[in-house]
């Protein structure tokens, strides 16, 4: 399957993102790999495989653990907008 600049900018625009010429032709390169790979999957033959080999697994979890913070200034340093102890993200939701 051959994906077009349309098809692209079409993805892009479903993800608020824009893609210049050169960058929206290397994405397509780059996303009809990525469906060859999906296609080379789908012809791989599982007659012989047991697909429920793992359901009964217990899956590993880390423990949460509640930590006091001293130094609120080190905590937010890396963020960028902090407001009365809270990190402020910009909204995401139109």
């Amino acid at each position: 399957m051959k994906t077009d600049i349309k098809t692209i900018n079409y993805i892009a625009a479903l993800a608020k993102l824009k893609f210049e010429g050169e960058e929206a032709e290397k994405f397509a390169k780059e996303f009809d790999q990525i469906l060859e790979h999906f296609e080379n999957l789908a012809s791989v033959d599982l007659t012989n495989i047991d697909i429920y080999q793992f359901e009964n697994k217990e899956s590993v979890l880390r423990d949460d653990v509640l930590l006091q913070v001293e130094n609120k200034e080190e905590l937010f340093r890396n963020a960028k907008d902090f407001e009365e102890g809270y990190i402020l993200i910009p909204k995401v939701i139109e």
